[in-house]
């Protein structure tokens, strides 16, 4: 089957963007403002998940007050953007992003990163043009992904781009892609490089790849 007819969803971070070293050090700074240890990549990958309250309290023990949580957002948001600078694309991805296009397949980005945020660094890496609609969290940090998928869906229908959710593929690094996909009724696929890891992923019950582009094969098979 081509890419004809089949859409894309891209996730932001940790898929297109390499930026878990970024991540890690945010994480790792907001924790050191209420007093917790460090974690490693390792440990981060397995107990992540969403909302982002809920991750914390994987990793506390409970949840953050209310006051905690304000601290360590405002924090790690203030950390991250310092080290987002650094990080590149994930390799390939840009070259599978134009080869989609060019086979006839169309493609947006879908993230929890917030929009303001997320527009001018989409387009400052230079891969705007690539996607149909950038949607970034317009609300509250911490939500899931599943609302606002539905919401990306019906605005690119809206705006003429006749995408079935049937034709959809999401590729993302976390559960909450595969979540948000089913909620939907889209197919996902999961990449083992970025935010949780290849047993966590393998959980979920839909395909997890090593690499983008594998992801970019199994979507224009899977849809």
């Amino acid at each position: 089957m081509g890419n004809r007819n089949t859409h894309l969803v891209w996730d932001w971070n940790g898929t297109i963007l390499d930026d878990m070293r970024a991540i890690i050090g945010a994480t790792n700074a907001a924790f050191a403002e209420i007093g917790l240890a460090p974690i490693t990549l390792d440990r981060y990958r397995e107990l992540y998940c969403v909302p982002i309250p809920r991750f914390y309290e994987r990793l506390m023990g409970r949840l953050p007050s209310d006051a905690e949580w304000l601290v360590m957002d405002e924090t790690f948001h203030r950390h991250y953007t310092e080290r987002r600078e650094s990080c590149g694309l994930t390799s390939g991805v840009e070259e599978l992003l134009v080869g989609w296009t060019l086979a006839g397949g169309s493609q947006s980005l879908l993230s929890m990163y917030g929009h303001e945020h997320l527009v001018p660094t989409v387009r400052g890496y230079g891969i705007e043009r690539h996607f149909l609609r950038v949607d970034g969290r317009k609300g509250p940090s911490g939500g899931s992904k599943a609302l606002h998928l539905e919401r990306h869906l019906t605005e690119l229908s809206a705006a003429g781009g006749e995408i079935s959710a049937v034709r959809t593929v999401v590729i993302g690094d976390a559960v909450d892609d595969a979540v948000a996909a089913a909620h939907v009724g889209a197919r996902a696929v999961l990449y083992a490089g970025g935010t949780n890891s290849r047993a966590t992923l393998e959980a979920v019950g839909v395909p997890v790849v090593d690499t983008l582009e594998e992801a970019v094969a199994l979507a224009r098979d899977l849809a």
